[in-house]
């Protein structure tokens, strides 16, 4: 006896879409194994860029405020130095437009601080990619393309952000020397903190308000670098013209 089995057109089609769907799953499930691997992966775990071979960077971060970013990028104009790194939340990006492009028309690069001033080392691993996520479409929307570096808005971070952060295609940036700007012990006191910067180091200052001094004390803080013959550059710069150097992350 012979048995004929009649397929439905639409359920064919259901049927199609289904495997479809799941092999497409599959593979997005692949690729996200493969891109999850750490930016600075060694046998001893993880690592996040603190300084390079040679050069110097300056490089800013900015959460708040809109009265001392303005004086800041004059003050480094005025000083002809034509490469530095501006850290932005999105959050604030979002707010002050103007500032955003001012640093963009100045040919200063643009990284990213997160969105929100929040500790990713208390985070769930899905509140720091939707952190992350919420700042690219942030400066995306302002048309800031290519960004490729990033830098934990509190400063404090661990081996999952810097997994997450690679999986986007950033690269974490810490900091060498830190310059406590943000505590206004005084303009001179601020250069002196800075004093011993050699090549290769990234600089931490600050443009949100709470850095009232920053801006005279870069006079100071330049001629010194200059002085030590040192060349300023932005962080991508630094990381694209020698070796980085990295820190272990656990």
């Amino acid at each position: 006896m012979n048995f004929f089995y009649v397929v439905n057109s639409k359920l064919l089609k259901q049927i199609s879409l289904v495997l479809i769907t799941a092999f497409f799953t599959a593979w997005l499930l692949y690729m996200e194994n493969l891109v999850n691997l750490p930016a600075f992966s060694t046998s001893n775990g993880p690592k996040a860029v603190y300084r390079g071979e040679k050069d110097i960077a300056l490089t800013f971060n900015i959460g708040w405020g809109d009265e001392k970013a303005g004086p800041i990028i004059a003050e480094l104009k005025k000083e002809n130095v034509k490469s530095a790194t501006f850290f932005l939340a999105g959050s604030w990006a979002e707010r002050h437009p103007d500032l955003v492009e001012e640093i963009k028309k100045s040919g200063f690069e643009i990284g990213i601080l997160g969105y929100n001033y929040v500790d990713y080392s208390d985070l769930e691993d899905l509140e720091i990619r939707k952190d992350i996520l919420k700042a690219q479409v942030a400066f995306g929307k302002l048309n800031i393309k290519g960004i490729k570096i990033l830098r934990a808005p509190t400063g404090h971070f661990d081996e999952r952000t810097l997994k997450i952060a690679e999986r986007y295609g950033y690269t974490v940036v810490h900091w060498s020397i830190d310059s406590q700007d943000w505590t206004n012990p005084g303009i001179e006191r601020i250069a002196e903190n800075i004093k011993d910067a050699k090549k290769g180091d990234i600089i931490l200052l600050h443009a949100s308000d709470s850095a009232k001094q920053t801006a005279k004390a870069l006079p100071l803080i330049i001629e010194d670098l200059r002085g030590k013959g040192l060349k300023l550059v932005t962080v991508s710069e630094m990381i694209a013209n020698g070796n980085a150097q990295s820190s272990e992350i656990k």
